[in-house]
């Protein structure tokens, strides 16, 4: 899907700049996957959404509006349609067995189902002043970030901003590894998935849903890296911190014999290195871009937010009726 001119692309949307950081409750855990798997019941992992719940197992961007086919959001901006997903991450005990890892709320979301925390910024996180211009992404724009068939750190390069943090509390947020850490976490994984940040002005989107993104020329995002010039249009990092909430797995001796980390994503990965995360835009009009344009700091008055027990209100009907509470002897889907 293409604009019809670059003109469109940079003339019709204002330079912004603005964070926005809110919480999304869960929405559904299944099998389903429409940007990669698109029509395929069951898809090929489980995955754990957040967003509208227009989510369903084919979504078309021709045929599929998300803010005026949802009637609700699990996110706490009402405006925000968008659908978010990642892998599910599982403890896998020293008998072989599995155990889906629960998700945990961050400080001042406590209540919220699962979930994740979201930001759209201009620039770094820790920079109030969020001076730099992006543009907000246009209706129909989508996207995925990693490759869930990298197995190891050479293959993890390509998307250097995929990062683990083994939490002591609730505030830790360094320092970052590109794998699963190798140590009991006594706070918990949290899983950072940092988009790319650089748009070729032109694609909503492309085959491997990659291709009309890219990251930085040089730098990152949070250095003031500048952006290739076949992708030169700069536009908000969209941050997702999903906290998996390890600590009842903490016991070595329930690990593997060989002293080996014991966290599996739900795709059959052990290293890590195969995180993936995936995005429909879905923003309701141009609330995004006004958002963006109110030169704020997390907060977002021109924004309608709703109350945490409205976002575990919303959900999607279980379209795969697949079990996976409890031990399990393997993955959903997935042949280990």
């Amino acid at each position: 899907m293409k604009l019809n001119t670059l003109t469109a692309a940079f003339g019709l949307v204002a330079p912004t700049s603005a964070l926005l950081r809110f919480g999304c409750a869960k929405l559904t855990v299944q099998r389903l996957d429409p940007l990669v798997n698109p029509g395929q019941l069951p898809s090929t992992h489980l995955h754990q959404i957040i967003g509208g719940n227009s989510f369903n197992v084919s979504m078309e961007p021709d045929k599929h509006d998300l803010p005026s086919l949802s009637t609700c959001t699990s996110c706490q901006f009402t405006e925000d349609f968008s659908n978010y997903w990642t892998a599910v991450l599982f403890f896998r005990a020293r008998n072989g067995t599995y155990k889906r890892v629960p998700q945990m709320a961050q400080a001042g979301m406590e209540g919220t189902q699962g979930g994740m925390v979201v930001y759209y910024m201009s620039d770094a996180l820790f920079d109030t002043a969020q001076k730099s211009k992006v543009t907000a992404f246009k209706p129909g724009f989508r996207m995925l970030v990693g490759d869930v068939t990298n197995g190891n750190r050479d293959d993890a390069r390509d998307f250097r901003q995929l990062t683990y943090t083994c939490m002591t509390d609730q505030s830790s947020r360094f320092p970052e590894s590109i794998g699963f850490p190798k140590t009991p976490c006594k706070g918990g994984i949290m899983a950072n998935h940092r988009f790319p940040t650089c748009w070729d002005g032109v694609n909503l989107d492309t085959p491997n849903h990659q291709d009309h993104v890219s990251y930085p020329e040089v730098g990152t995002f949070e250095s003031g890296g500048r952006c290739p010039s076949t992708h030169p249009v700069r536009l908000p990092q969209i941050l997702l911190e999903t906290v998996w909430d390890t600590r009842a797995f903490n016991n070595k001796a329930d690990w593997p014999e060989d002293g080996s980390q014991p966290f599996v994503w739900s795709s059959g990965d052990k290293t890590g290195f195969s995180s993936h995360a995936d995005y429909l835009f879905g923003w309701k009009a141009d609330s995004l871009q006004k958002a963006m344009d109110g030169h704020t700091y997390v907060s977002a008055p021109m924004l309608k937010t709703q109350s945490i027990s409205e976002q575990n209100k919303c959900t999607v009907p279980d379209m795969v009726k697949e079990n996976f509470d409890g031990w399990l002897p393997q993955l959903p889907g997935v042949s280990m």
